[in-house]
């Protein structure tokens, strides 16, 4: 039997975000793809697995094309947010069986520009085939799925709108901080009730924006690590799952996959929740931190509203520091952001992160574990990555 290797993060990279115009997706997943071979200082004559998803008539073989790429392992996992977490679990246990030996995962939209334009409109559905056939038509949007699962965790357990309004207030404290954040204006929880009505319980503020933009993410196996110019962000334990297509076959509104795809990840890795420095954490809508952070088990079912007051996801605040780039509420949403959690984890635990950089203990250390847990659909699907150094 051939011994398992050891799997790293070896570089991490964002392209142009934001407010891009004259880009194409494509140009982004090549910048973003670009910048990260150069942050890890490999030649791309080494990578030999590809990852990619929704780009495409067939991802992610046009991309690795336009990429000048001929990849021999290659996965085109599609979950939606969670895609990149499951990728990047695919990708590691494929370098740790000897079926690649450097994996570049890619990311690219211009949702935003798109909109704009004209060329698309705002997704209010994903369709209306299969399971969907039977919510569609009584208007049941995609947002409206979400709104509907915090009403029943605040009837459930009495979550406030203003504990939620907290998440968004947090968010942008920490976007604050990032100069790449698309907004970084503070906002406070009055101002978030008072925005125009999404979906109920849902004002503007309690929804992620819409931004163009890409990420890039390079996994190598640890013989390449000491050719990298960057320091090793190892992944130590992942775990994915699937709940449900239609919300009528959600057992529970208030338990998302995280619940499954967490524990998987923690025991995989051999930490607990309670060891983690920070969690990146998706964040389409209010909601899914406050139960992402329950299901994970930073705090029991139905404490989540508690476990968010009093500033404990600021970087700094003294608590959990969640989403520290500011998130998709405040940093950059364009289409699947899995793939920013793990660019902001690794960057955080290399210690690269300026003022909101992630400090541990008295001595300010650098953080040594994280977590990064993302989740397509309507809670459909969830996967979670721990990383740590050392």
């Amino acid at each position: 039997m051939v011994a398992r290797r050891k799997v790293a993060v070896v570089g991490v990279a964002l392209s142009d975000c934001g407010r891009v115009a004259d880009a194409t997706p494509y140009a982004l997943h090549a910048q973003a793809a670009r910048r990260a071979l150069a942050d890890a200082g490999l030649d791309r004559s080494l990578v030999d697995g590809f990852a990619s998803a929704g780009l495409g008539t067939l991802a992610p073989v046009e991309v690795a094309a336009y990429l000048g790429l001929r990849p021999t392992w290659v996965d085109s996992t599609s979950v939606g947010g969670s895609t990149w977490e499951v990728m990047a679990a695919h990708a590691a246990d494929a370098i740790a069986a000897g079926h690649a030996r450097v994996v570049l995962l890619a990311y690219g939209s211009t949702a935003r520009a798109d909109v704009r334009a004209g060329r698309r409109t705002g997704t209010l559905s994903f369709g209306t085939r299969g399971p969907l056939q039977f919510e569609v038509p009584y208007g049941h949007t995609l947002i409206a799925k979400y709104a509907m699962a915090a009403r029943r965790h605040m009837i459930e357990y009495g979550t406030t709108i203003e504990q939620l309004a907290q998440v968004a207030v947090q968010a942008r404290a920490n976007a604050a901080l990032n100069p790449e954040a698309m907004f970084r204006t503070p906002v406070t929880v009055d101002e978030v009730l008072a925005g125009p009505m999404i979906a109920d319980p849902f004002t503007k503020l309690h929804c992620c924006v819409r931004s163009d933009g890409g990420a890039a993410v390079l996994l190598a196996a640890e013989e390449y690590v000491r050719d990298c110019r960057t320091a090793p962000v190892w992944v130590l334990g992942s775990g994915e799952h699937v709940s449900h297509a239609a919300m009528s076959e959600w057992a529970d509104f208030t338990v998302s996959p995280a619940a499954v795809s967490g524990r998987l990840a923690f025991e995989r890795a051999g930490v607990r929740p309670d060891e983690m420095d920070f969690a990146e954490i998706y964040d389409a809508f209010t909601y899914m931190t406050l139960v992402t952070l329950e299901d994970l088990g930073f705090c029991g079912k139905g404490e989540g509203g508690a476990f968010v007051e009093q500033g404990r996801l600021r970087v700094g605040g003294g608590g959990l520091p969640v989403n520290t780039d500011g998130g998709g509420l405040s940093a950059q949403h364009p289409g699947m952001r899995g793939l920013f959690l793990l660019v902001e984890a690794v960057r955080q635990l290399r210690g690269e992160c300026g003022e909101r950089q992630v400090r541990r203990g008295a001595d300010g250390a650098l953080p040594r574990l994280g977590v990064a847990s993302g989740t397509g659909g309507w809670f459909c699907s969830s996967g979670t990555v721990v990383l740590g150094v050392g």
